[in-house]
C-alpha cells in the first residue's frame, strides 16, 4: 500500500490555514498542522472533523520567533503550506512587532524545509506586497512590488519584507541545493468560518451586520474567497508550472456601499439591517478617531485598485465564486456561529 504524501501546514489554527487543511485532507493528504500552542489541537480538530475526515491530521508545536520543533514539524514532509503570518485586528504601535516574525517566520519555515528535503513550499503572502505605496497606479501585476516604507503600514510591509527575503532565499541557494517556492498573493479573504475565532480580514462583514459604523465609507477592495485561496493554495503545490512563480488570488473589487448593500438586501428582512448611506469623508475621518480599523483605511479613501488575476487562472486552472455568493457565505457563518 502507498503510504499518503505529508503535507505540513504551519499556523493550523488561522482562518485560511484551516481551509487548506480541509482541503488536504479531503483530497488524502496525510497533514501535519503546527501550533504555537498544542492546547488548542484539540479544538482545531473538533472544528476540521465537522467538516472532513480527520484520522490524517497530527500537530506539532512551532513558533514563528522561535528556531525549536521546525526540523520535527517538517519531519517526512513532501510538501510545506507556510501559511503562518501575523494579522492584526489594529495597527501596532511598533512594525517590528509584525516584520520581524513574519520575515523570520518565512525564513524558519524555509530552512527547515531545505533540511528535511521538502520538495516546494507554498507561502501564503497578500496583494499587500504588491499595490501598496504607489502613486497614481491602479493596475497591478504579480511584476509589482509594494513600495517597503513605514507609510504603508505594517502590515503591508511585514508581508512585502517577508515574501521579498523568502525569494531571496531561495535566490541564495548553492547549485547542489533544492527548493521550490510558490507564492499566493490574496486580496481580503472572506467567507465562511471553520472555527469561530474568525480573522481580521472578515471585520469589515462582521461590523456592517453588528452595526458597528454608521453607513460605508467610500472606500473598497479586492475580495476573494477563503474556500478559493484554499484551492490556490492545493494546485500551487504540485502544478510543475508553478515553481518560482507568484500568484494573485483575487476576485472583484468592491466598494464598501455595494457590500453593505447586499448584506441589508438579503439580512435585514431576518433581523440584520445594515445601514446603506455612504458616509462623507469627513465622518469617516470622526469615526477613525475612535475605530482602528476604520483609521487604517484613510489613506485608500477614494481608491479603486484593480489586481490582475489572469496568471493564476491560466497555470492553475483557478476559478473562483461569485462574490455576491461570498458575502453571503461569510455573514451567513457569522450569524451562525452567534458572531453577529
Amino acid at each position: 500500500m502507498v503510504e499518503p504524501t505529508r503535507v505540513a501546514v504551519t499556523g493550523a489554527s488561522g482562518y485560511i490555514a484551516l481551509h487548506v487543511i480541509a482541503g488536504l485532507l479531503d483530497q488524502g493528504y496525510e497533514v501535519r498542522g503546527t501550533l504555537r500552542d498544542m492546547a488548542r489541537g484539540d479544538k482545531v480538530r473538533a472544528a476540521l472533523a465537522r467538516q472532513t475526515e480527520v484520522s490524517k491530521l497530527t500537530f506539532a508545536q512551532t513558533d514563528l520567533t522561535s528556531d525549536d520543533g521546525w526540523d520535527e514539524a517538517f519531519a517526512g514532509c513532501r510538501y510545506v503550506q507556510h501559511v503562518a503570518s501575523p494579522l492584526p485586528m489594529v495597527e501596532p504601535k511598533n512594525h517590528d512587532d509584525l516584520i520581524v516574525p513574519a520575515r523570520d517566520g518565512a525564513l524558519r519555515a524555509l530552512d527547515a524545509a531545505l533540511r528535511a528535503g521538502v520538495q516546494r513550499v507554498v507561502l501564503t503572502s497578500s496583494i499587500a506586497a504588491i499595490g501598496q505605496g504607489h502613486e497614481a497606479r491602479d493596475n497591478f501585476t504579480e511584476d509589482d512590488w509594494s513600495v517597503a516604507t513605514p507609510e504603508i503600514g505594517a502590515y503591508a510591509l511585514s508581508k512585502t519584507v517577508a515574501e521579498r527575503a523568502a525569494w531571496d532565499f531561495i535566490a541564495a541557494l548553492p547549485e547542489d541545493k533544492s527548493l521550490e517556492l510558490v507564492t499566493i498573493n490574496p486580496s481580503l479573504v472572506i467567507g465562511p468560518l471553520i472555527d469561530p475565532d474568525g480573522s481580521a480580514s472578515i471585520e469589515v462583514v462582521r461590523k456592517f451586520l453588528a452595526r458597528e459604523v454608521p453607513g460605508s465609507p467610500k472606500f473598497g477592495i479586492g475580495l476573494v474567497d477563503v474556500r478559493d485561496v484554499a484551492t490556490a493554495h492545493i494546485a500551487a503545490m504540485t502544478a510543475p508550472e508553478a515553481a518560482g512563480h507568484r500568484y494573485i488570488c483575487n476576485t472583484e473589487f468592491r466598494w464598501m456601499g455595494q457590500i453593505a448593500e447586499q448584506l441589508n438586501r438579503e439580512f435585514g428582512p431576518s433581523g440584520h439591517p445594515v445601514p446603506t448611506r455612504v458616509l462623507p469623508n469627513f465622518m469617516v475621518h470622526l469615526v477613525a478617531l475612535f475605530d482602528p480599523v476604520v483609521r487604517s483605511i484613510l489613506p485608500d479613501l477614494g481608491q479603486k485598485r484593480d489586481f490582475d488575476s489572469t496568471a493564476i487562472r491560466r497555470d492553475l486552472n483557478w476559478q473562483s465564486r461569485p462574490m455576491d455568493e461570498t458575502v453571503r457565505a461569510t455573514a451567513d457563518s457569522l450569524i451562525e456561529m452567534g458572531i453577529v
